[in-house]
């Protein structure tokens, strides 16, 4: 599938499974993928560490591949994706001035490391959550990333297959929201 002339998807829906509430349903215009969502189901009042997707608009702001795992170069992509190295972190610590921002490691605060051993940051798209400005926990690092096989819940993020991911990249850019229902 292609984008008209060159146009983006401006909305992606999430909706929660029924009866399943850390798993979802990705509607991509007329695709439809499943995704994984957040251990504790999803939320209209985000925490940091509570382990749930923030229902809402999220717009995707950058993204990040690995270059070591990507033989052929970067993805297919309407967005510029940084190549993640070695040192790339997140902070994930509330009280530190870097809260929900991209570190270099090795970094003194709580933070995650980008370079993942599980593969899910192989392709990883940042969302705007609790970004301008952000305010202490409100939660931090809601990416739009590859889930584990077998969709397990994520810590608060949304993450489908690498397939579905590979399928989705190209479609989206600077304009597209993720909209997460209740």
């Amino acid at each position: 599938m292609t984008c008209e002339a060159g146009k983006s998807i401006d909305l992606i829906e999430v909706r929660r499974r029924p009866g399943r509430p850390t798993e979802g349903l990705m509607v991509v215009g007329p695709l439809v993928f499943p995704c994984a969502l957040g251990r504790t189901g999803t939320t209209m009042l985000k925490r940091e560490g509570d382990g749930a997707t923030p229902i809402g608009d999220l717009r995707l702001l950058s993204g990040y591949f690995r270059g070591d795992r990507a033989p052929s170069g970067p993805p297919r992509s309407r967005f510029p994706l940084r190549q993640i190295k070695d040192g790339d972190g997140w902070c994930d610590a509330p009280g530190d001035r870097n809260y929900n921002r991209p570190v270099r490691l090795p970094y003194r605060a709580s933070h995650e490391r980008m370079t993942r051993e599980d593969r899910l940051y192989d392709i990883c798209m940042v969302s705007d959550w609790n970004m301008r400005p952000a305010i202490r926990n409100r939660g931090s690092a809601i990416f739009f990333h590859i889930a584990k096989p077998g969709f397990p819940p994520t810590e608060g993020c949304i993450a489908v297959s690498p397939r579905a991911m590979a399928r989705i990249l190209p479609l989206i850019g600077p304009t597209t929201r993720i909209r997460v229902y209740r």
